[in-house]
């Protein structure tokens, strides 16, 4: 399969399980940090705009490693030049739904990466026309899908397991997207 062709790939086992397994625990132990302190805005947030009351963080010092990790298995796979620009980790909660959108400029090629929890298929339709049945994409922790955020539809269906951790991970062709056009990774917007 060529991520030229069609515009999105499935890496098994991009991270190994044991590494996709500390983040995992890792993003639960934050969680459970900020849900007992929630005036640590640099732990998370439960406002996020897509996934209301649900876990999220922007990057996060791991995810961010991860992003720097990923990249060049993200050039290889997808024969781009890429600049990475920010992750995006959410631990989903039963009930949670991701409604159908394409991303912003800084999300041109995007990974979601699965690290661990129960099993939630993601949607994605490869022929860029907007409202189709689209296809289904299970991922075991450690397994990433890569798609063009930007020109595809994606999608999550409503949550029927307990809990499900992702991290996104973001990439450009273009260089004025780099670092989600702050100086550096790691900080905040």
């Amino acid at each position: 399969m060529s991520f030229k062709k069609n515009k999105y790939l499935v890496v098994k086992n991009c991270i190994p399980r044991m590494i996709a397994n500390y983040s995992y625990h890792y993003l639960l132990l934050k969680r459970a940090v900020f849900e007992r302190l929630p005036t640590l805005p640099h732990f998370g947030t439960f406002k996020d705009a897509q996934v209301p009351g649900t876990y999220s963080h922007y990057s996060d010092i791991l995810m961010d490693t991860l992003l720097v990790e990923v990249h060049p298995i993200m050039e290889k796979k997808t024969k781009l030049k890429l600049f990475p620009t920010y992750s995006y980790c959410r631990i989903y909660k039963k009930g949670d739904v991701l409604d159908r959108h394409k991303d912003r400029p800084s999300c041109e090629i995007s990974t979601t990466l699965n690290l661990g929890g129960d099993n939630w298929p993601i949607y994605l339709e490869p022929s860029g026309k907007e409202g189709l049945k689209g296809i289904k994409i299970d991922l075991k922790p450690g397994d990433m899908l890569i798609y063009s955020g930007c020109e595809l539809e994606h999608w999550r269906e409503p949550f029927e397991g307990e809990e499900c951790t992702q991290v996104f991970l973001h990439y450009s062709t273009k260089l004025e997207n780099k670092f989600d056009k702050r100086p550096m990774l790691g900080l905040p917007k």
